[in-house]
């Protein structure tokens, strides 16, 4: 599978929230780095990570903007969207940076405007 495929394959796994295909694709000692939210999580704990993610914002989703890859790296920009606890509807621009090794995901950081959303219902 080419990065690309890997990356769209990953980005549908997230919309999916399904934890276990994302994980998949992760080397075994993945790290996770949101560096807007200051989380940063490793290898079995990036799982348990992402689902609560999930249980956090049940509604998560993804809008893929563009994809950059050269070599082992990526750049992925994005547009998430989702509904805050009080009932608003939140969306946020980001982009997430990928090194691969071995054909998975070894670290992923993320940028992301999600500290001051735009809201949008």
């Amino acid at each position: 599978m080419s990065i690309e495929e890997m990356i769209n394959r990953y980005d549908l796994a997230w919309n999916d929230h399904d934890v276990d295909t994302i994980v998949s694709l992760h080397t075994r000692e993945m790290v996770f780095h949101n560096h807007t939210a200051g989380e940063c999580v490793e290898g079995q704990a990036v799982g348990p990570h992402i689902a609560q993610i999930f249980e956090n914002w049940p509604d998560l989703a993804f809008r893929g903007r563009r994809l950059r890859i050269s070599g082992d790296l990526a750049a992925s920009e994005w547009t998430a969207s989702a509904t805050h606890p009080d009932g608003r509807r939140l969306e946020w621009d980001g982009v997430d940076l990928f090194a691969i090794e071995d054909g998975k995901i070894a670290r992923k950081d993320v940028y992301s405007g999600s500290a001051n959303p735009r809201v949008i219902g």
